[in-house]
């Protein structure tokens, strides 16, 4: 099929990252790899009857702002904003959270303030390889290596690695790779593998294989690599990448240890942490600040001896290290507890101390860093939960508690006594969590989103009985248009 070219001028970066001009017939096109200003030669990838989609094939005339991307072949792939400096890409990012508040006609109090640490490349502690595999016109085996998905159209594109990895996830991939080629492995029968890396810069990896076939690592090879632990997990080719289906083999400790603001977490490989530590504790620290049950000195709290943990431990479902996680027949029993376990009958903190809700809370690592010893936790994702429960216990919090449910299903936790912590993926709040904040009317709600645009959504919402007292982005994604923002609320008096 002929590919479709066009030539034009791109006016502004708009939200999801990508440049926006008009094509010849007065579409818009919504374009990667392009700057403000320039005029430039696009392939397009989408066509829609009032926009296209493309990428960037040819610069004619360069925004003075443009640098060279350090990974010139992939970085479409993993950060398309390597092509402008850091200090623009701040801007851009401000400007992008400001207009999606605007858009939903939400003031914000001041200008938007975006956090970073200066610090590029390097960054990332987890990063998802893909594979390919090509025919050797001198051999005629199947040559293997490692890649990323083109972003824009079909294919691939092979890789040593990324410049936003830990350079450690980098050679350990490299490792994976040479030993699996060794042995005459084709990327068909592989699906993904999965990396990380603490601030110690120990690895553990998952090696997703597409048959039940843990032999293709042998204990003696996994031994060999620069990790201190790995899996081969059987993930079912019609699932989505990195599903596990069955974990087939287990090499040395699997799971890495991370300590947040003199918090210590424990955490496994496909588990819920943030990939950016250094600046994730800068968005702790301030909202740590707005966290009431760590402003004052008096944290003595009244325990109530009907407090149930949601949680159960059940041995007959051990989860790596001996720590479980329920079947989804439990856990319809286990949200029967929940509603059973009335909020009135919770742990109360007296004067000088409050009560926290972390929703959507993943591994616990905002609830359990600032939120103070009277928390509650909530967490829909099993491994996710699973991990909480163990955190909750390796840490010796007692008064914490780990709820297995949706958010939308814990509403009886929001009493409008405590402090709520929200932490949602990219859809935002559930109209039933915004309802009930609504209704009950907690004294401050801490807003953290990944998606602006959702989060200006779910404020307009929300500013009926709130008003916002700080708000600032963080570049926990750098040169990416990724952004995360957060949000302090008051209640209205």
């Amino acid at each position: 099929m002929k590919q479709l070219i066009e030539t034009l001028r791109l006016e502004k970066i708009v939200g999801g990252g990508q440049a926006l001009g008009q094509i010849t017939d007065g579409r818009k096109a919504f374009v990667w790899g392009g700057l403000p200003g320039e005029l430039v030669t696009i392939r397009l990838t989408k066509k829609k009857s009032y926009f296209v989609e493309g990428v960037v094939t040819e610069v004619i005339e360069p925004s003075p702002e443009r640098i060279t991307p350090r990974d010139p072949d992939s970085y479409l792939s993993t950060s398309p904003w390597q092509i402008m400096p850091l200090e623009t890409e701040q801007h851009y990012k401000a400007a992008l959270v400001a207009e999606a508040f605007e858009l939903h006609d939400v003031i914000l109090p001041n200008a938007v303030d975006v956090y970073t640490d200066n610090v590029e490349y390097g960054y990332r502690n987890k990063v998802e390889f893909s594979w390919y595999s090509d025919v050797d016109a001198t051999t005629g085996t199947d040559t293997l290596d490692l890649a990323f998905f083109r972003r824009g159209g079909k294919g691939k594109v092979v890789v040593d690695g990324t410049s936003l990895a830990r350079p450690e996830i980098n050679e350990l991939a490299s490792a994976v790779r040479d030993l699996l080629r060794r042995k005459s492995v084709s990327a068909r029968q592989l699906k993904t593998l999965l990396i990380r890396c603490n601030q110690q810069g120990n690895c553990v990896w998952q090696l997703y294989v597409k048959d039940r076939s843990p032999e293709i690592i042998t204990a003696n090879e996994a031994a060999s690599l620069p990790a201190q632990g790995g899996e081969i997990i059987y993930s079912d080719p019609r699932s989505p990448a990195s599903r596990i289906t069955e974990r087939l083999a287990r090499f040395g400790d699997t799971t890495l240890i991370d300590t947040i603001l003199g918090t210590t977490f424990r955490y496994a490989c496909e588990g819920f942490f943030q990939v950016n530590i250094p600046v994730y504790e800068q968005a702790l620290r301030d909202m740590r600040e707005w966290a009431p049950c760590n402003n004052g000195n008096n944290r003595q709290q009244v325990i109530s001896q009907k407090k149930q943990t949601i949680y159960q431990h059940d041995s007959s479902n051990s989860f790596s290290e001996g720590f479980a996680f329920p079947a989804k027949a439990r856990q319809e029993r286990q949200l029967d507890q929940l509603a059973a376990c009335r909020p009135e009958e919770k742990d109360v903190c007296e004067t000088g101390s409050q009560s926290t809700l972390d929703l959507y809370a993943g591994v616990g690592t905002i609830g359990l860093t600032i939120g103070g010893d009277n928390i509650t936790l909530v967490e829909i994702n099993e491994h996710a939960a699973a991990e909480m429960q163990r955190n909750i216990a390796e840490l010796g919090r007692p008064n914490a508690r780990a709820v297995l449910a949706p958010s939308e299903q814990a509403l009886d936790y929001i009493t409008g006594k405590e402090i709520v912590i929200v932490d949602p993926p990219r859809a935002g709040l559930h109209t039933d969590v915004i309802a009930t904040l609504l209704q009950k009317l907690p004294p401050r709600i801490i807003y953290l989103s990944c998606n602006p645009v959702t989060q200006a959504r779910d404020v307009r919402l929300l500013q009926e009985k709130y008003h916002i007292i700080h708000h600032r982005g963080y570049n926990f994604f750098p040169r990416t248009p990724h952004i995360e923002h957060l949000i302090i609320f008051d209640r209205k008096t």
